[in-house]
């Protein structure tokens, strides 16, 4: 099944058709999202009718706590400490079937939670039914504006990258259509979590804090930085885990390293734009390398920090979590001295900003 299986049947064939269609070989994935989409279209618009009723009984949603960082900076081992805290967050079935819920996930859970894939693609990290998920894939089964459409639709790979993340090129219909989206899908994702206040994770956000603070003025930014040395070469790996997996045409030829290149210097400068000025009472940032050698410090500064509540009421819970997966052991990877030269001569300002240098680890053969 092909994450577009959770999509609607509009956002599917639209996204099929600006791209191009599919290759040959993965017509039968196509052809399982688009008889998905179909099959679930009653309960998906029935569902809408029931969502809307149950927003207007509930009230306000409080604000979020967002997690952000680029791609693979330790966000995610941030938002599955944070979800241990009491916070509401995406589970793997909302991520993946957004427009059902409340609906057809409620009714099938079981049966869905047994097809969740062991773990996740990139890092082998196991995926359960609590497993917090960035809202990503959800956002692109409901919303033409995601990169996630640039993996499965390579063709088209740098723009679909650059609408999704930056929104280059995009109207304001274009981008007022995705605010709606996502602010339905974290308001449905709220009432499935019990109405608690939501922690979300998503590199995108980090290039777009301005924008979330004009939609959720209350909401609370944690961003998390890592070595960019160690950055680079785990994208590598993440572009080429992903697009082998959801490519839904042939990918020969990208220019991985340099969108690698380039979108972690937007990135990296539109946060550090976003949060110039912002009290710390509303953006905090984490270093990678802290929150592993002393995660418990850590996170009771981010509590103090973003006034998140009595930390020490959650502490235990933390303190279990963390002491369950003290066995887990990161991806290694090798370098070369070109992959080295090609992260200092693009990303220097940051290693001088952030005072990191060069990996301890071996090079690999030239």
């Amino acid at each position: 099944m092909h994450p577009l299986s959770g999509s609607n049947l509009a956002t599917l064939v639209r996204v099929i058709w600006e791209n191009g269609g599919v290759s040959p070989r993965r017509m039968p994935q196509a052809a399982t999202a688009v008889a998905a989409a179909l099959g679930r279209w009653p309960l998906s618009a029935a569902e809408k009718v029931v969502v809307a009723r149950r927003l207007r009984r509930a009230g306000p949603m409080p604000a979020p706590v967002f997690v952000v960082g680029h791609w693979r900076s330790g966000t995610t081992h941030l938002y599955n400490i944070l979800s241990k805290g009491g916070f509401g967050y995406v589970s793997p079935l909302a991520a993946g079937l957004p427009w059902d819920l409340l609906g057809l996930v409620a009714l099938c859970r079981p049966m869905l939670e047994r097809a969740l894939p062991r773990d996740r693609y990139i890092d082998s990290i196991p995926v359960k039914p609590d497993s917090p998920q960035e809202d990503e894939v959800a956002l692109a089964n409901m919303t033409p504006l995601s990169f996630y459409h640039g993996l499965y639709f390579p063709r088209n790979f740098g723009r679909n990258f650059n609408r999704g993340v930056f929104l280059d090129g995009c109207s304001a219909e274009e981008i007022a259509a995705w605010q709606r989206a996502f602010v339905y899908f974290l308001h449905k994702v709220w009432l499935d979590q019990d109405q608690r206040r939501l922690v979300i994770k998503n590199p995108v956000y980090t290039a777009r804090i301005a924008m979330i603070r004009q939609i959720f003025p209350d909401a609370r930014f944690i961003h998390v930085y890592r070595n960019p040395y160690e950055v680079f070469r785990s994208m590598q790996n993440f572009f080429e885990k992903l697009l082998e997996q959801f490519a839904l045409q042939d990918y020969d030829g990208l220019a991985i390293d340099e969108l690698i290149l380039a979108t972690y210097d937007r990135m990296m400068q539109a946060v550090i734009a976003d949060s110039d000025g912002l009290p710390e009472d509303v953006f905090v940032e984490i270093r990678y390398e802290d929150l592993e050698r002393d995660p418990i410090a850590e996170l009771a500064r981010v509590y103090g920090s973003l006034d998140l509540g009595a930390f020490a009421a959650v502490r235990p819970e933390y303190e279990r979590y963390l002491a369950g997966i003290a066995g887990y052991r990161k991806n290694r990877f090798a370098y070369t001295d070109d992959m080295l030269a090609k992260v200092e001569g693009r990303w220097g300002a940051f290693l001088e900003r952030w005072g990191y240098g060069r990996p301890d680890v071996a090079l690999a053969p030239a």
